[in-house]
């Protein structure tokens, strides 16, 4: 079938490949999606949670850095998009308590906030009491906890919708088929042939395909990027109105060493996620990941189990040797990666929107992203399975 052209040809139209596309398009170039339901993806699935600060793990300081400059640009972000589309983003400052319920979980939080403040991060301590002040409906248990103002939330779904709207709005082509094989001609990316045989030219191609971006035929073995799926199993429950709030910001926790979190809408829904399984391509809700997400949640909350359960969902986290993302040439001329975000892709859209936008038209990747090329993987690309 006859060949179509663009500056730019984005694969996969999750939140991470629309904003690529967003931005690109806003530079100027012409820009395509290939993805058969773009909005969908794990954006469907995830929380919302903007916890650049609660995110913080032992070992991920460099992604700190890059975490904390794309929530600095989230409200500028998200009001550009609103007044762009008219969607609203369920967009939050409500902050987030992070809490203890025993002796061991109270001690591994006081060295998490000693880690905080070293890293120049806003986190205050909270006694069980001071807890309970904040959140009422918070267990009686509760030995402790870090209110942290600075991370805030947004509603994925609702953010998925918007910034398709904004590539419509902004000239973005949308192929709404699967890119079956990346196309290269002398040493250099061309296109995509998709599902239905057609080929797609570019000038550059970015590889946005979530958990999928290291199964794309037609990238040379050595450059297929590290990209593993990490499954998360979600549940979604309803706050009955006479009762809200339920909670009035976000409440983490690690219970019996597994993460659960409770995100309050403002729609009443509450979000309630998230396990993370290394299963495979396996997107199956299991009654072993509700019951363990529902017993761990009541453990923090005893009242949500009076709740009504709306939704079960289990969605693939794009997850990276080092849980960053990778992002920038690939190695292969014309080929560009925005993948590998894992527990951020929500947070990290509008850093990587900028930055992908940056290096299709300049070719230099600003400084924020430097760190996160793909180039870092080196040893690793090279033992990738096929």
């Amino acid at each position: 079938m006859s060949s179509r052209t663009s500056d730019v040809l984005v694969i996969g139209g999750g939140i991470i490949g629309l904003v690529t596309a967003w931005r690109a398009a806003q530079r100027g170039l012409a820009t395509a999606v290939v993805d058969p339901e773009p909005g969908g993806g794990a954006a469907q699935v995830a929380a919302g949670m903007l916890a650049a600060v609660t995110e913080l793990h032992y070992g991920e300081e460099t992604l700190l850095a890059l975490n904390l400059e794309s929530a600095r640009r989230y409200p500028e972000f998200a009001a550009e998009l609103t007044e762009l589309t008219g969607h609203d983003l369920g967009y939050r400052r409500c902050g987030t308590l992070q809490v203890a319920l025993d002796a061991d979980d109270r001690a591994h939080l006081r060295e998490l906030h000693a880690l905080q403040r070293r890293c120049g991060l806003e986190s205050e301590w909270q006694s069980g009491r001071e807890c309970r002040r904040l959140e009422p409906m918070l267990a009686p248990g509760v030995r402790g906890g870090l209110r942290v103002d600075g991370d805030h939330q947004i509603d994925p779904r609702r953010l998925a919708a918007a910034l398709v709207a904004a590539c419509e709005r902004t000239g973005v082509t949308f192929h709404r088929v699967w890119a079956e094989r990346l196309d290269v001609a002398g040493d250099r990316a061309v296109g995509v042939t998709t599902a239905d045989g057609t080929g797609l030219r570019a000038g550059q191609v970015v590889l946005a395909a979530g958990s999928l971006s290291g199964r794309l035929a037609g990238v040379p073995q050595a450059l297929l990027p590290p990209v593993r799926p990490v499954k998360g199993q979600v549940l979604r429950l309803t706050v009955p109105r006479p009762y809200a709030p339920f909670l009035s910001r976000t409440v983490r926790a690690v219970v019996r060493g597994g993460h659960v979190y409770l995100v309050p809408r403002e729609n009443g829904e509450l979000v309630v996620g998230a396990t993370s399984e290394e299963l495979g391509w396996d997107t199956t809700v299991t009654a072993g990941g509700v019951y363990e997400l529902l017993r761990d949640a009541h453990e923090l909350v005893p009242g949500i189990t009076e709740l009504p359960l709306t939704e079960t969902r289990a969605g693939l986290r794009p997850g990276s040797p080092d849980n960053a993302p990778l992002l920038g040439p690939s190695g292969l001329e014309g080929l560009l990666l925005a993948t590998g975000h894992f527990r951020n892709g929500v947070l990290l859209t509008p850093v990587t929107g900028d930055a992908l936008a940056e290096v299709l038209t300049s070719g230099q990747l600003p400084d924020e992203a430097r760190p996160f090329t793909p180039q870092r993987f080196g040893a690793v690309l090279l033992e990738q399975p096929a």
